[in-house]
């Protein structure tokens, strides 16, 4: 059976700045518990448990957004109906400068 979801590349690489940063400033547990609602988000997503907010015109992608906590979380249906994670963006990261470094990896 094929995953509902992949983290994309760029996506996997902010994950890890996430838990690195998190652990960093408020520990181990905190890290695991931020990553892990994550990717209880990431299911959401795929169970189409979210509303489908549209990535705004000027990101000039077709695809998705939400929001977990602080975290803005971008995704795109692919070709084979899965669900990709193309990134996930602190809200104090300027969106569209970081969005378009993710998107072009």
């Amino acid at each position: 059976m094929m995953p509902k979801f992949l983290v994309l590349k760029s996506a996997a690489a902010r994950l890890t700045e996430i838990f690195v940063y998190t652990q960093r400033q408020w520990g181990d547990e905190q890290a695991h518990h931020c990553i892990d609602g994550i990717f209880d988000r990431f299911e959401q997503i795929a169970n189409r448990e979210v509303i489908l907010r549209p990535i705004p015109a000027e990101f000039e992608v077709n695809g998705f957004y939400t929001v977990y906590e602080k975290h803005y979380i971008y995704w795109k249906e692919l070709l084979s109906g899965q669900i990709g994670i193309v990134t996930i963006l602190h809200e104090r990261m300027h969106q569209m400068d970081r969005f378009k470094e993710d998107v072009e990896k």
